[in-house]
């Protein structure tokens, strides 16, 4: 099989959510205990750091794995979904797997994928852990698909945990309150592992608080811990300032990753940074500063508040439920322009009302649909937007909206591009 079969296989053969929504979700482990012990268990052959929670956990586990390389460690990464390629979900020291590793994997575990009838996402985990097993990482940063305690990634046994926040996203898999939501994405909370909750939250605190004290795991708050400044809001290179416990531990600290929703990440960042530290690892200052300022061309991490253009300036970013939108929003803000021009689309298995009430009205609206089943189509979208105030015109592809967006701009006005994983992924020079 040639890579490009491969993939058709991987993306036909097996259920997807990122194509067909939750009809590819498996609600247990079993499939992937079933491939990972046939393959004899690689995921206990390396170090890890779990990463779980609704807004942050890609740019966080990113990030993690850009200090440890800084550090001189052999790092794993494994994230999902992918943008561009699929070989993106699974990196060593930002190097993706190579394609001839997906195809070897795939020819020599076909008839056990064909006999378990795993989902896409889990036969990708088990391919991660096989990867990292074999090329002998140091350690692995694994960020969790959906949810926590169900998802494929939760047969790790980890050094740390993090889980970056809690939001109303995939509520009709993991919940409709935060309460319920917390408690699946802290089913990755373990025996006696210290878990670091990012962002303290009053309806989830107590939730992981429960958990933590059930498992006998420590329990770090790490917004309790640091405090974070920005030292120019609003601007590139997002530069801050970090007390702990009230005493100066940064001073000046740069940030690759724009966005001010980015200050929100840092000190659950930070604090598993300490803990890996107290485990033996060793990590100076100087590695966490150079990490932080080169998470794009340490790990490759794509589409987080990402400048595609100077003039007009063009920024695209992959959030895409209410929460995002709302640092989206007031990011924009920030921000001097004549006209804000937008390019959206969006799942449609997400409830995108409360999005649309965020987004401003005087913006220029160009409602797309990324290539994928699981897409809004840009008619829906556009009549939903509506109701909201919000105006445009309907293109059958993010290209074509894009292209309609540059054309209607001035040197001195702004595009967004987002809305949607799969929108982002759809830029042609990502």
């Amino acid at each position: 099989m040639t890579y490009e079969e491969v993939l058709q296989y991987l993306y036909h053969s097996l259920p997807m959510y990122q194509r067909i929504g939750q009809a590819a979700i498996k609600k247990d482990l079993t499939n992937t205990l079933l491939l990972s012990e046939a393959l004899g268990n690689p995921h206990q052959q390396f170090k890890s750091i779990h990463v779980a929670g609704t807004n942050g956990k890609g740019s966080s586990a990113h990030s993690i794995a850009a200090i440890l390389q800084s550090a001189g460690y052999k790092t794993g990464l494994y994230t999902s979904p992918h943008l561009k390629d699929f070989t993106e979900r699974i990196r060593i020291n930002g190097e993706t797997i190579p394609p001839q590793a997906v195809v070897q994997f795939v020819a020599q575990h076909k008839a056990l994928l064909e006999h378990v009838q795993p989902s896409f996402f889990e036969t990708t985990v088990v391919m991660a852990f096989e990867h990292f097993a074999q090329e002998k990482v140091d350690v692995a940063v694994v960020e969790v698909g959906l949810g926590g305690r169900l998802d494929s990634t939760n047969i790790i046994h980890p050094l740390v945990s993090l889980i970056t926040n809690i939001g109303l996203d995939h509520t009709d898999m993991l919940g409709d309150t935060l309460a319920q939501i917390a408690s699946e994405k802290g089913g990755i909370i373990k025996e006696g592992v210290p878990v670091v909750i990012g962002e303290k939250q009053e309806e989830t605190l107590p939730v992981f608080q429960a958990l933590a004290t059930k498992r006998q795991a420590p329990l770090y708050v790490a917004q309790e811990v640091y405090e974070i400044f920005s030292e120019n809001p609003g601007q590139a290179g997002n530069r801050f300032s970090v007390k702990k416990e009230g005493v100066l531990v940064y001073e000046n600290l740069v940030l690759a990753l724009h966005g001010s929703y980015q200050q929100k990440n840092l000190p659950g960042i930070l604090q598993v940074i300490v803990l890996l530290k107290e485990q033996g690892f060793t990590i100076q200052q100087e590695h966490v500063a150079d990490g932080l300022a080169h998470v794009p061309s340490l790990t490759g991490l794509k589409g987080r508040w990402q400048q595609l253009a100077a003039s007009p300036l063009t920024i695209c970013d992959t959030g895409h439920n209410e929460e995002a939108f709302r640092y989206l929003v007031a990011q924009l803000q920030t921000i001097a322009y004549d006209r804000l021009h937008m390019v959206l689309g969006f799942s449609g298995d997400k409830d995108i009302q409360k999005v649309l009430r965020l987004l401003p009205k005087g913006a220029c609206y160009y409602f797309c649909q990324a290539q994928v089943p699981r897409a809004l189509s840009a008619g829906q979208l556009s009549q939903r937007a509506a109701a909201f105030g919000l105006a445009g015109d309907t293109y059958p592809t993010v290209e074509a909206a894009l292209a309609q967006a540059r054309s209607q701009a001035a040197p001195r006005d702004m595009i967004f591009v987002g809305g949607s994983n799969f929108v982002v992924a759809e830029i042609k020079e990502l």
